[in-house]
């Protein structure tokens, strides 16, 4: 039975609105632990002072050198002890989840018997380092922690200046979207970099995400510094049946509203069947026995929108792959950053494939190591040296298809395009005819 809990008025309010309240399962949980009471006191503490009162340490497991985030309590009486000692230490756990984030319902219990016994029984899934955090445990419990999930088969995630854990949607498992196997991206990956992740030797966090099309549903091209993004090279298929359904359930002010209107390059035209164009980069689909929508795949940038309004009806290419970014970060320095691609399509098809991935991944790394400053990110590396410099550095050929926004070119200057397209296209045939 737990200790008598805090007067927690404060906190108290946050129960008292429609939505679920974090502290209605925080006083649950207190129920049974000494640990939670304090942890209540001490988090009624900094709502009412407005100040936090957790330090960081160094707290890890044997062979590891991050993973584990160490916080300490500063909130002491006159003779140095703390105020409220059975939460002294809440240390969180930084697990990485499986690739697609898939879990079945044992191990999850399991997960949760093992944090119930050794921490505070506080799991989230999942951060936005994209571990699983079991948030709470004392220093001496880590260790023993750590060693139940890593029998269980998890391990740690990164922390501090290192490779941090990567997370991909869950893709070709239930997506229909899928360009891509998110999954053997990820762990193929992951699996090479694993020293890089549990032991900290980089100028600052480098991270890696997959998301199997331009939907992005990891956020990866705004928040990690290899982003590996499903896209298709080939025109959008159509079915014309469902097309028909679709335009009979929804109207054609829905059509033009939310489907022709939204195209961000003007792709999609609605024509009268008989002005509709032909051509190799024109795809067409009739939605009534007058009209038909014909999609100019040419000037298509891939953006995802006409295929999540009319799901089916439209329909990614065959031709699939994944484009690969570098640089996107959330604010630090410079501001905020999208990644910029460096490969503009990489087919992802055989094993090949995958190996270019991991092969091109290692360049990066190691040349992030060799050249950015203390506490850069990639993307602001790339800024401060040059896109050009970067790209020589790890090897690429420059490319037109290169962007670090849609229709718009970095480097290239658009009055000599002919030429500058000239000129790469002589280089790569110089490579195959020596490759041959």
């Amino acid at each position: 039975m737990a200790k008598k809990p805090h007067p927690t008025p404060m906190l108290d309010e946050l129960e008292s609105g429609p939505w679920p309240s974090f502290v209605t399962g925080l006083k649950r949980l207190a129920e049974d632990k000494d640990y939670v009471v304090d942890l209540l006191g001490t988090l009624e503490t900094s709502y009412r002072t407005k100040k936090g009162y957790w330090k960081g340490g160094t707290v890890g497991v044997f062979g590891y050198g991050g993973g584990v985030i160490p916080r300490f309590t500063e909130l002491k009486n006159e003779d140095g002890t703390p105020v409220y000692p059975d939460a002294a230490e809440l240390h969180t756990l930084r697990v990485q989840p499986p690739p697609g984030m898939h879990y079945t319902t044992d191990v999850l219990r399991k997960m949760a018997d093992i944090w119930e016994k050794h921490g505070t029984g506080l799991i989230a899934f999942h951060g936005q380092s994209g571990d699983i955090m079991f948030q709470g445990a004392k220093t001496d419990k880590v260790q023993a922690a750590f060693d139940e999930l890593n029998e269980l088969g998890f391990d740690l995630g990164g922390a501090g200046p290192a490779v941090r854990t990567s997370m991909s949607c869950v893709g070709a498992a239930r997506c229909e979207q899928s360009c891509f196997d998110e999954a053997r991206a990820h762990r193929q990956v992951i699996n090479t970099f694993t020293d890089d992740i549990h032991r900290p030797a980089l100028p600052y966090k480098f991270k890696f995400k997959f998301s199997g099309c331009a939907n992005d549903c990891m956020n990866s091209i705004q928040r990690a510094d290899m982003a590996v993004i499903g896209t298709w090279r080939d025109n959008m298929r159509s079915d014309e049946g469902l097309a028909r359904k679709w335009f009979d359930a929804h109207g054609m002010n829905e059509l033009v509203n939310n489907v022709i209107a939204r195209c961000p390059t003007k792709t999609i035209m609605l024509k009268e069947i008989k002005d509709v164009a032909r051509g190799d980069k024109i795809s067409s689909v009739k939605i009534s026995d007058t009209h038909a929508l014909e999609i100019d795949n040419a000037n298509c940038v891939r953006c995802m929108h006409c295929i999540n309004v009319m799901t089916g009806a439209l329909a990614k290419g065959t031709d699939t792959g994944a484009t690969i970014l570098i640089g996107g970060k959330r604010t630090l320095k410079i501001g905020d950053l999208m990644g910029t691609v460096v490969v503009p399509f990489l087919p992802l098809k055989t094993e090949e494939d995958y190996g270019a991935l991991v092969e091109l991944a290692q360049k990066v790394i190691d040349f992030f190591a060799e050249n950015a400053l203390e506490h850069e990110r990639t993307g602001e590396m790339i800024e401060r040296i040059g896109l050009v410099n970067f790209l020589e550095g790890i090897g690429l050929e420059i490319d037109p298809n290169m962007v670090s926004a849609p229709r718009t070119n970095p480097y290239v200057r658009m009055d000599g395009w002919d030429d500058e397209v000239a000129k790469i296209n002589a280089r790569k045939k110089v490579i195959a005819i020596k490759a041959a």
